[in-house]
């Protein structure tokens, strides 16, 4: 499925259910943060599944600024919850050549068939980027 197909089930539903790592696409990605203006506008509904982490506390604020909401309706329509918790919303992501011809794929956390996703070369590249990162935080040792 492309974006654009996938901005038009989002614009075409009535609920709307995310769960996202860090909110990115409604509130840094422009054609989305517009389509989630004019669905709340359309009084369409979302519900949110997020990890309590320093990125998505940053994003809510930017959230009910951008989409003027109030606390009690992040309450109903967020659930925050803790990291571990987050994990069965976590795909496998597998990074091939990491040092030449990179190529990054994600698949469900379980097991499925034909469900692979393939990263663009930018998202593989920063992908591998933030690997190496964070392998030599923990490891402390290159890759």
């Amino acid at each position: 499925m492309t974006f654009k197909q996938l901005i038009n089930l989002e614009d075409a539903a009535k609920e709307v259910w995310v769960i996202s790592p860090g909110l990115h696409y409604d509130v840094e990605n422009k054609d989305f943060s517009e389509l989630v203006s004019v669905n709340l506008g359309q009084k369409t509904k979302y519900r949110y599944i997020v990890p309590a982490n320093k990125a998505v506390l940053k994003n809510l604020e930017v959230y009910k600024k951008k989409y003027a909401i109030k606390d009690r309706e992040i309450m109903d329509n967020f659930l925050i919850l803790p990291e571990n918790e987050f994990i069965p919303f976590v795909l496998e992501i597998a990074i091939y050549d990491a040092n030449t011809n990179c190529i990054a794929c994600a698949a469900p956390a379980l097991e499925g068939e034909n469900e692979v996703i393939r990263f663009t070369n930018d998202a593989a590249q920063q992908m591998a980027k933030d690997f190496r990162e964070i392998w030599k935080k923990f490891k402390r040792e290159k890759l």
